[in-house]
């Protein structure tokens, strides 16, 4: 398999203009993915290191700081696939004939950010927010993402 110019990168994922088929977007998709995954799973795998109670544990813990470390690194990174799967999807819905397409390319991102948010917060602020929001929030993410995978890899129509 043959990996993509720097041109083609370069359009699917640094500006928003131009269109795409859905083919093209679901590739596109897919290559986000290839990074985004495994990036989470070693976030997922860091994440209890994140845990540092001063009162039980040394100022300074090597495995905390390198959690840290990642998680400012993997910030950046979800927020960069993140723009790249905006300007992926306006293409694909201006393929689609849809106005405005930013405004529906990022209503996934942001759902995603969003749920994350409250994944975050919720069990810091237990005792004054209960679990409902979160799940809602969940089912409202689940919603999005069927509708952009339907609408943008699976319905015909475009380009």
């Amino acid at each position: 398999m043959e990996l993509p110019s720097r041109e083609r990168l370069s359009f699917l994922y640094r500006t928003e203009e131009g269109s795409l088929d859905r083919a093209g977007w679901r590739c596109g998709v897919a290559g986000l993915l290839a990074i985004l995954v495994p990036l989470t799973l070693i976030w997922l795998a860091l994440f209890p290191y994140t845990d540092h109670d001063l009162s039980k544990d040394p100022f300074f813990v090597w495995q905390t700081v390198v959690a840290y470390a990642y998680l400012a690194l993997y910030s950046l990174a979800v927020l960069l696939i993140a723009v790249s799967f905006v300007n992926l999807s306006a293409k694909r819905f201006r393929a689609l004939g849809r106005p405005a397409p930013l405004v529906f390319a990022g209503l996934l991102p942001f759902a995603l950010l969003v749920a994350g948010a409250m994944h975050w917060l919720q069990p810091r602020v237990a005792e004054v927010m209960p679990y409902w929001p979160v799940a809602l929030t969940d089912l409202a993410l689940a919603a999005v993402a069927l509708w952009t995978g339907y609408a943008l890899g699976v319905r015909e129509g475009g380009k």
